[in-house]
């Protein structure tokens, strides 16, 4: 029996086109097995329910009965917007879709198609969309293991390419911001049992309209809680100069100079070619700014 699917789609409501795009690629999928969308309204600064009562007039004209409007009943912020819809789904598989992303056709029938075969949580790869253009990004494998998400962040392996089994997996609601809850979330799936990844893009990731890319502080408050999360990272040379590298750049973006060359020095020590190191030492030595440096790697679909 095909399974049915509940997609959860946060949103804060200020971007209502991208939403409702969103919700239609959602609802246009091929899926026999009973679709449903759960849209959690976690605004900023206001009320969740009136927050919710605009959102749901923003798809009004979506008019599906397989589409509800939530507000965030559990903690403020992404994780907790998360949760809500998944404790409001009551369907076999919960799947999630951010309010700026498009799955494209095909996406939900390949990954229950990889499912089957024994998985218990599924990955896809993307094609990242950033000022016009757009970079496919792919695994280059059937499965991810968590020493693969240990080794690298895998952008491919992104929140909006997750299916897995209902009641499963909870998102962290202590991500500081809701930094990195996606990452932790897929360590913590990988863990259980290798991801499995249909290797083709079948989710489109829009880059530049994101207010978490350029918060630096909560980048490194997010990091710092990843490598007390999960100390594996620390383990493996790569992903420790990874993580290193990209606390030296958010501290390089904020000015502080003295942190950014110690995180530096610190990826270098595990391994010497981590690219990441000279590039937060030119930003802390004014050499080039930090939103070059994203503007360059964002346009080739690759963040820091």
């Amino acid at each position: 029996m095909t399974p049915s699917v509940g997609v959860v789609i946060p949103t804060r409501g200020n971007r209502p086109a991208q939403l409702r795009e969103a919700v239609e690629a959602v609802l246009a999928q091929d899926h026999p097995g009973g679709l449903r969308v759960v849209v959690v309204a976690d605004p900023s600064d206001a009320e969740p329910a009136a927050a919710a009562r605009d959102v749901a007039e923003q798809v009004a004209d979506v008019a599906s009965p397989r589409l509800r409007v939530l507000p965030n009943v559990l903690t403020p912020g992404l994780p907790g917007a998360r949760n809500t819809g998944i404790a409001a789904c009551d369907t076999d598989l919960v799947a999630f879709c951010d309010d700026d992303d498009v799955w494209l056709p095909g996406k939900l029938a390949a990954q229950v198609r990889a499912l089957r075969d024994g998985g218990e949580f599924a990955s896809c790869g993307i094609e990242v969309e950033y000022a016009g253009r757009r970079v496919t990004r792919l695994a280059g494998a059937s499965t991810v293991t968590a020493g693969d998400l240990v080794r690298s962040r895998m952008v491919m392996v992104h929140s909006s390419t997750f299916l897995f089994e209902r009641g499963s997996l909870w998102v962290d609601e202590t991500a500081p911001a809701g930094q990195n809850e996606d990452w932790d979330l897929a360590l913590r799936a990988a863990r259980r049992r290798p991801i499995v990844q249909v290797d083709r893009p079948l989710v489109r990731v829009r880059w530049g309209g994101s207010h978490y890319a350029t918060r630096w502080a909560d980048r490194i408050a997010g990091l710092d809680w990843m490598l007390a999360r999960h100390p594996e990272l620390t383990g493996d040379p790569r992903g420790a100069a990874r993580v290193y590298g990209q606390l030296a750049f958010s501290h390089a973006a904020l000015g502080h100079r003295r942190e950014a060359a110690r995180w530096a020095l610190r990826a270098f020590a595990a391994r010497l070619g981590e690219p990441r190191a000279p590039i937060a030492l030119a930003v802390a030595a004014g050499l080039v700014s930090a939103p070059t440096v994203l503007t360059a790697l964002h346009h080739r679909g690759h963040g820091i």
